[in-house]
């Protein structure tokens, strides 16, 4: 047990006897001859008071030593005990948030029969859905995300003053910069060595995109087999890496371990600093005006920004929500879903407008299929098994209402394979909740050849029965009517005055 836990123990002790004694915080400092700052530590866990205070509190708690020294709990809060010294508890990044580790453990421990039973609920659902301490961070990265709307100043300062430092001796233009600019810099100023044969001549690396040897010299192992847009990516991330600072990092693109909140924050920051050199503020901008300025939809004006800065459909849509909820004060959500082996599963979100998505992990309902991302994989799919099918098409849009809802969401969308993962076909949209402020800031809304559809949150929720898409049967919206007939039904019969016959006499 760490001396972190038998500080926490001791202090939950201290605190529970002294509330047992009746006894102020102040009262119990004086009796024991110490400050009361100093036993607010104790009880916090934070410090642990030599042997002469241990008894000096003893006596005045009147508690044996041996009792409040040892660290064996009741068995009811052995899943606060758990708890307690999860590893979870020093990775989470409290203070990201507002608070600190302290004030968690302080509001477990101060009622900890209840927290012990409450935790125990936590663990029991954790493990019903098969809950990792990675899942809790990524959660937390993704929340750090929206309450920042994905925009980060300070980034998107760093990535101009990198081309300011290297823009005009390496010739990086106003489209960001070129894969062969990215390697000469990481080459010639860091020192780098790539190595883009080493992955793909090894079947179990292929599922990786780049993997990062630390040195010296520093190496940089890339899958010669992603398309250049991909690798471009890569070594732009890299030298986010470099240019930041950031030591504590994933050494693989897909990491199998997480070690901290630290390292997906890393991660995040050096992706976001690549996706700003690759797709410059100053241009996109200026593109996102003359786009949301057009009278009609077009999807080749979208189509053709992936050529202008030379990236796949998800780095310019997640560049978009960087960008537009700060500078056009649009809120956005990002989706991206892939279809594997017929199974449409929802990969990646960010929710800055509250779009109602279906996201709990272990959920096997079957989304529904007049979402924008899901019919995109369908019309590939459709285009794949014919022959006829293109690694970037056209993009999808369209206009939603959800059934039984007023807001309205106008959805935008690219479907592609997924070079890594054959058979897998991926597609990401960013959406908007349409508002009259919306209407006056993107003209092409009102275009009537934009589709417009009503659409639900999976089909087992769904109470439209003649959807052409339906892929399974109400059951979940059954069994709620259901349920709503018997407590009108019990309510009816428990509502009924019961009448008392008198006997004649």
């Amino acid at each position: 047990m760490s001396a972190n836990l038998v500080n926490i123990i001791f202090g939950m002790k201290i605190r529970q006897a002294r509330s047992g004694a009746g006894l102020s915080l102040t009262e119990l400092a004086q009796q024991a001859s110490m400050s009361p700052s100093y036993l607010t530590e104790i009880e916090r866990g934070r410090k642990y008071p030599r042997n002469d205070k241990i008894l000096a509190l003893a006596a005045a708690l009147g508690k044996e030593y041996d009792d409040l020294v040892s660290i064996k709990l009741r068995p009811s809060l052995s899943y606060l005990e758990t708890a307690l010294s999860s590893s979870l508890l020093g990775r989470f990044p409290f203070a990201e948030f507002g608070f600190e580790t302290d004030d968690l453990v302080n509001l477990l421990t101060r009622e900890p029969d209840k927290a012990s039973a409450l935790l125990h609920a936590i663990l029991e659902i954790a493990r019903r859905y098969d809950l990792q301490e990675e899942d809790f961070l990524r959660a937390a990265l993704r929340s750090y995300q929206e309450i920042y709307e994905n925009h980060f100043p300070e980034l998107e300062q760093a990535a101009l003053n990198f081309v300011a430092e290297f823009g005009a001796a390496y010739g990086i233009g106003d489209n960001g910069a070129t894969q062969e600019t990215l390697l000469r810099i990481l080459q010639e100023e860091y020192g780098y060595v790539i190595d883009d044969t080493t992955i793909a001549s090894n079947d179990i690396l292929t599922a990786y995109r780049s993997v990062f040897l630390p040195g010296p010299p520093p190496t940089l192992l890339v899958n010669g087999d992603l398309f250049s847009r991909q690798i471009k990516f890569v070594l732009a991330r890299e030298l986010g890496y470099q240019y930041l600072g950031l030591e504590e990092r994933s050494l693989a693109s897909t990491p199998d371990e997480i070690t901290s909140f630290q390292q997906l924050l890393n991660d995040y920051k050096a992706a976001y600093f690549g996706g700003a050199l690759l797709i410059p503020r100053a241009a996109l901008l200026a593109d996102l005006e003359q786009f949301f300025a057009l009278e009609t939809w077009q999807p080749t004006i979208l189509a053709n920004m992936l050529t202008r800065y030379d990236v796949t459909p998800e780095m310019l849509f997640y560049r978009f929500s960087e960008l537009i909820p700060q500078h056009f004060d649009i809120k956005i959500h990002f989706l991206r879903f892939h279809d594997v082996n017929g199974r449409i599963q929802l990969i990646k979100h960010l929710n800055f407008n509250h779009l109602l998505v279906p996201s709990g992990i272990g959920l096997q309902e079957h989304y529904c299929g007049r979402w924008l991302s899901a019919r995109l994989l369908q019309e590939m799919q459709a285009a794949q098994q014919s022959g006829d099918w293109d690694r970037f098409p056209l993009p999808g849009i369209h206009i939603s209402r959800f059934h039984d809802a007023d807001d309205q969401f106008i959805a935008l969308g690219f479907a592609r394979s997924l070079v890594l993962s054959p058979g897998v076909n991926s597609s990401v949209t960013v959406g908007f909740r349409i508002t009259p402020d919306l209407a006056q800031r993107v003209r092409f809304l009102n275009d009537p050849a934009i589709p417009h559809l009503i659409i639900n949150e999976t089909c087992e929720r769904c109470p439209i029965m003649d959807c052409e898409v339906r892929a399974a049967p109400p059951i979940v919206l059954q069994a709620e009517q259901e349920k709503a007939l018997r407590q009108e039904a019990l309510q009816t019969v428990t509502a009924v005055p019961t009448t008392t016959v008198v006997p004649q006499s």
